[in-house]
């Protein structure tokens, strides 16, 4: 027993009742309830998850004022790095921020997916694959948990929407919520143990996911392992007693009125067993003694170097989405350059809601732009085009259009305000703001030489692509957003970033189109497995950028794919090498994505799933090889039936290539499955067909059957074959008790 556990042990021996429920229930906003007769102190847990929100001593809520601290760029904008080693710092710089400030646990990362573009709060969210979220949410909650400060993995599970988020019911087959929708939560739970969960506000299948046994303890916590606690997502507990129950640990915000008195007193009627109390007082105590222990009352961190990491990490973030030759700017003196846009001078570069950060300072796109180019003797001007809200006037517009006439190059920032993107609402398309599009159009109308730079936290529709001779995704990138984008248009920073969502043209080609919002307090996946580049693959619907897209000033090229092995089962690792070079004559930065394809399958699969990648740095000329590796889940599916994964033996096809509709290197490999796993699990209600499609099935019915089955003609057959084994009782051919006995040994094997 450690000194940690005999600790906790002596501690809860001494709590009454009370104080042990008490440790389950906020003590306000942001803190844990103290035990102070026992000399247990609280600890703080705030927001995130891409810079750290913590309200002033004297404000119990925050959400509108909040301490200074660095806003990195979010979550969206992370992904689109593709760069777990970025992450990882982001994670040790904002650790360091917390313990400056006295917070023991940062909530986020964010891990959900990108179901629908519409979603609301899609900006606080990686990706819409769950691989590109897992690795890039493992790398943050190892480095923030390496320096002393827990996590909040959120929201578990499936809040997609912000369209009725604290009632919707997500109604989610098991195997879509295991491939999909768990998938992350899985991999960073098993690599990197967050010290919390944080319960969301929805339901899934029907039931609270505060209430949810299968998904907080049966799955969480018996399968994957999960040793730290539960914490609701604020104001997401509707029955207590339930949640505890279910194996929920901590209620936030406190304090909950009568909850203690409630709890209490169905302990002594026997309603509530004292055991699930003390299992989550235990489980509390465990973090809040870490978050004790990890304190550092004199610790404090470098702001310029937070803010250069920023700055690099919004730089690595932008997505050059078109270029004809026009970036980067080559600054010509006597020349002049229009920026037009009031993102240029009032930037938004964060979302709004739980996660908006005080910044420590910010760099507008305007003095930037400015500071650069006045040096190289570069006149710059300036028109809004537009307001606050996205609207323009005749004013605005003639403005605009005089300043981009009299320029060489036109620098037009666009995209989506605050209003469109915020917790809490979720769009309700993807066009940005009337006035946006038109300002844009006009001025591509009069300056052929212009470039259409984006401010935006999701997906949205480009009609004017073809009228611009750049498009560069900027994203909510953080508060050097200014400086970064000097740094890619000036080609300071050759633009690395890759799209960690699928554009759709229109929003009538997105997956979940027809099962978006829901209706009657339900949201149905109807879509299952095939949500982002899954299900434009398999409809082969061509979207306006495809996932994993991202353009370079350089060129790469893709030479070689050398598999470790031609053939594997459940032991194998699989190594992956791809021969990489720059063909281009500066520095780039390219990401190698390996797809896994099931060439055949008895399941509905997607065409092709992201299984691997990494980020590689080469210089002008030079050649690297790239090694990725498989395993075994990487060729699995989840079986409903057997409730369990099965890696499908079979012919499989793996891809290689810096998009997910360019991969020009393929190698074939075979995957051997264990016979015992390949075997369906048969039923009373499966077919005849199915019962002769298995060795031992066939066996056992031709034992039973054999004259009749053979004496039936192709098209007889085509019609009983179908039929459920348990159908042919009512027809007398079997007695139920046969029917049983033939299922129990066709299941033993």
């Amino acid at each position: 027993m450690t000194a940690s556990d005999q600790q906790i042990n002596d501690l809860l021996t001494q709590m009454t009742l009370e104080e042990k429920i008490s440790l389950t229930i906020g003590q306000d906003m942001w803190s844990t309830h103290p035990v102070e007769r026992l000399g247990l102190g609280s600890i703080n847990m705030n927001d995130g998850p891409h810079g750290l929100r913590k309200p002033p001593e004297n404000s119990s809520i925050g959400i509108v004022d909040a301490i200074p601290a660095t806003c990195f760029p979010t979550a969206a904008a992370v992904a689109s790095t593709w760069d777990v080693e970025l992450a990882r710092a982001i994670g040790a710089a904002i650790a360091q921020e917390c313990l400056a400030n006295n917070v023991q646990i940062v909530l986020g990362p964010g891990i959900n997916l990108k179901r629908t573009p519409l979603g609301g709060r899609n900006f606080e969210y990686y990706s819409e694959d769950p691989v590109l979220a897992g690795e890039l949410g493992v790398a943050f909650v190892q480095e923030v948990q390496e320096h002393g400060v827990g996590t909040s993995l959120k929201h578990f599970a499936c809040n997609n929407q912000e369209f009725e988020r604290m009632t919707i019911s997500a109604e989610v087959d098991q195997r879509t919520l295991r491939e999909l929708y768990l998938l992350a939560f899985e991999q960073v739970v098993k690599r990197a143990q967050p010290w919390t969960i944080m319960a969301a506000y929805n339901k899934i299948n029907g039931t609270y996911a505060t209430e949810h046994r299968q998904l907080l303890t049966e799955i969480l916590r018996d399968e994957w392992g999960f040793e730290g606690i539960v914490v609701s997502d604020w104001g997401a507990v509707n029955d207590k007693a339930a949640a505890l129950s279910a194996g929920l640990d901590l209620e936030m915000p406190g304090p909950a009125l009568n909850h203690v008195e409630l709890l209490a007193d169905l302990v002594r009627k026997e309603t509530l067993s004292e055991a699930v109390i003390d299992k989550a007082a235990r489980r509390m105590l465990k973090i809040i003694l870490r978050g004790l222990e990890q304190r550092q009352p004199a610790a404090s961190y470098d702001r310029a170097a937070h803010h250069a990491l920023a700055r690099r990490a919004a730089s690595e973030s932008m997505v050059l989405l078109k270029n004809d030759g026009i970036l980067p700017l080559l600054p010509v003196a006597g020349s002049r350059v229009a920026v037009i846009g009031n993102f240029a001078q009032k930037p938004r570069y964060q979302g709004a809601g739980s996660s908006e950060i005080n910044a420590t300072q910010v760099d507008t796109p305007l003095e930037a732009l400015q500071a650069w180019l006045t040096e190289h003797a570069v006149e710059v001007t300036f028109a809004a085009g537009y307001d606050h809200d996205g609207n323009t006037n005749e004013a605005l517009l003639n403005e605009a259009l005089a300043t981009a006439k009299d320029a060489s190059v036109s620098l037009v920032l666009v995209g989506l305000p605050d209003a469109y993107e915020t917790e809490g609402a979720d769009r309700t398309h993807i066009n940005m703001p009337a006035g946006h599009n038109q300002v844009l159009e006009a001025v591509a109308a009069v300056q052929p030489h212009t470039v259409a730079i984006l401010i935006n936290g999701s997906a949205v529709s480009i009609p004017w692509l073809g009228q611009v001779r750049a498009v560069l995704e900027a994203g909510l990138a953080g508060q050097a957003v200014g400086s970064a984008l000097v740094d890619v248009l000036s080609g300071a920073v050759n633009p690395s970033g890759k799209l960690a969502e699928t554009f759709p043209y229109d929003l009538v080609d997105t997956p979940a189109y027809l099962n978006y919002p829901g209706e009657a307090g339900v949201v149905r996946y109807g879509e299952g497995l095939f949500i982002g580049y899954r299900y434009y693959d398999v409809r082969k619907v061509k979207p306006l950028f495809p996932f994993g897209y991202g353009l370079s000033y350089t060129t790469f090229r893709y030479d070689q794919l050398v598999l470790s092995a031609s053939s594997i089962d459940e032991t194998t690792p699989l190594t992956v090498s791809v021969t990489l070079t720059n063909t281009g004559d500066r520095a780039g930065k390219e990401v190698v994505q390996v797809y896994v394809k099931p060439n055949k399958s008895s399941y509905l699969r997607p065409v092709k799933e992201l299984r691997a990648f990494a980020k590689v740095e080469l210089a002008a000329g030079e050649t690297k090889t790239v090694e990725l590796r498989l395993a075994a889940r990487d060729f699995s599916v989840y079986d409903q039936q057997r409730a369990a994964w099965r890696m499908e033996g079979g012919e499989y096809t793996i891809l290689a290539g810096g998009c997910s509709d360019d991969l020009p290197l393929v190698a074939d490999l075979t995957v051997n499955e264990d016979p015992r796993s390949a075997r369906k699990v048969l039923t009373r209600m499966s077919s005849i067909k199915e019962f002769l499609d298995d060795p031992i099935g066939a066996e056992l019915l031709q034992a039973s059957a054999g004259a009749f089955i053979e004496g039936q003609s192709a098209s007889t057959r085509a019609i009983f074959e179908p039929i459920p084994l348990a159908k042919f009782v009512n027809f007398g051919f079997f007695e139920a008790s046969q029917v049983d006995e033939l299922v129990a040994k066709v299941n033993q094997g």
